[in-house]
């Protein structure tokens, strides 16, 4: 049958259908072999109601109550199964901004200057970007000496979710920031999907960094349409550098002196001015996602229409509910005395 006509959504529900058989096949059974109990030897039949309070039904009832039981069976089970006859074909757009999320996973990022430290507070922000991104296709890279592909360029963002509870520092063998092997294969990214998104960056940091030719390197990537906004996470005050995540031994200097990270605003500042982008300080309010999140849609950023269209069906079940739902609230009414309930 043609999906334009009339159909079930899940027609597996049907099955249900077949335990009306075992039901009538008890019914008819009955009728035709009444069960005697032990008070039939007592009392004859018509006296067995004054003596029990249990009036047996006739059979003319008994077909009654399977006949509309029996119905209500049917409705419900149809509508389970979800009829439907008519769609609409909603035609589908696809996002024209691209947006990298380049996350610093080296030893600083397990500073505690804010709770519970910097790099959960990053992996939080990159949730709320989640959460309330609509038109932008994302990826993300996180980095250390070694760049390392968390999800590529995708518009099922469910993907980073799902991977992010493992993004911990744990996953660089070597420590340092190396952001210049980051940006490069950020740019490999970019560059393999060969679409006009505008592209967009976005690195969250401490500003640890101290690399040459860092700055003349983002400014490569701005003229070629790639611009970088930054994120800083942490504090200017700092504090001091966990040896290894979840234990309280400090790194420190060979001459025994404690290790402290503070943030380092003004580099990421300098950086975000030299990709053409914007510096935001992450906080605990939404609204520094959302204004990310605003730049890199921008003014070429808008979705574009595509040839597919996604064809949305009109779900027709609840022709079937409203009667089921009239007969049950009919067995609610409040009956007269010596009325009895069939």
């Amino acid at each position: 049958m043609p999906e334009s006509l009339f159909h079930f959504a899940r027609p597996e529900w049907l099955f249900a259908l077949l335990g009306l058989i075992p039901v009538l096949g008890w019914l008819i059974y009955s009728v035709v072999r009444p069960a005697k109990g032990p008070l039939h030897r007592y009392a004859d039949e018509h006296l067995l109601p004054h003596l029990t309070g249990v009036r047996e039904l006739s059979v003319d009832e008994r077909w009654s109550r399977f006949t509309r039981w029996g119905l209500l069976w049917i409705l419900l089970v149809l509508a389970l199964a979800g009829p439907r006859w008519d769609y609409t074909d909603i035609e589908a757009f696809s996002p024209a901004s691209d947006l990298v999320i380049l996350m610093d996973i080296s030893r600083s990022m397990n500073v505690a200057d804010v709770p519970p430290s910097r790099l959960a507070r990053a992996r939080q922000e990159v949730q709320d970007l989640v959460a309330l991104n609509r038109e932008v296709r994302i990826g993300m890279i996180a980095f250390a000496t070694v760049p390392h592909v968390v999800a590529p360029i995708t518009e099922d963002t469910q993907s980073i979710l799902n991977a992010l509870p493992a993004v911990s520092s744990d996953l660089a063998n070597l420590q340092g920031s190396r952001l210049i092997a980051a940006l490069e294969r950020t740019q490999q990214l970019l560059g393999s999907e060969g679409t006009k998104s505008s592209s967009s960056i976005l690195l969250i940091s401490d500003g640890d960094f101290d690399e040459p030719g860092l700055l003349e390197r983002i400014e490569d990537l701005a003229e070629q349409g790639i611009v970088l906004h930054t994120m800083g996470i942490g504090t200017t005050g700092g504090g001091p550098v966990p040896a290894r995540v979840g234990q309280s031994e400090l790194m420190r200097e060979r001459s025994g002196k404690i290790i402290e990270s503070r943030l380092n605003e003004p580099l990421l500042q300098q950086l975000a001015q030299a990709g053409g982008g914007y510096y935001q300080h992450a906080d605990f309010r939404d609204q520094d996602s959302r204004n990310i999140l605003k730049l890199a849609i921008g003014d070429v950023g808008r979705p574009t229409p595509t040839e597919e269209k996604t064809r949305v069906w009109n779900e027709r079940f609840y022709w079937l509910i409203f009667p089921l739902l009239l007969f049950l609230l009919s067995r609610f009414r409040v009956r007269r005395p010596g009325e009895t309930r069939v």
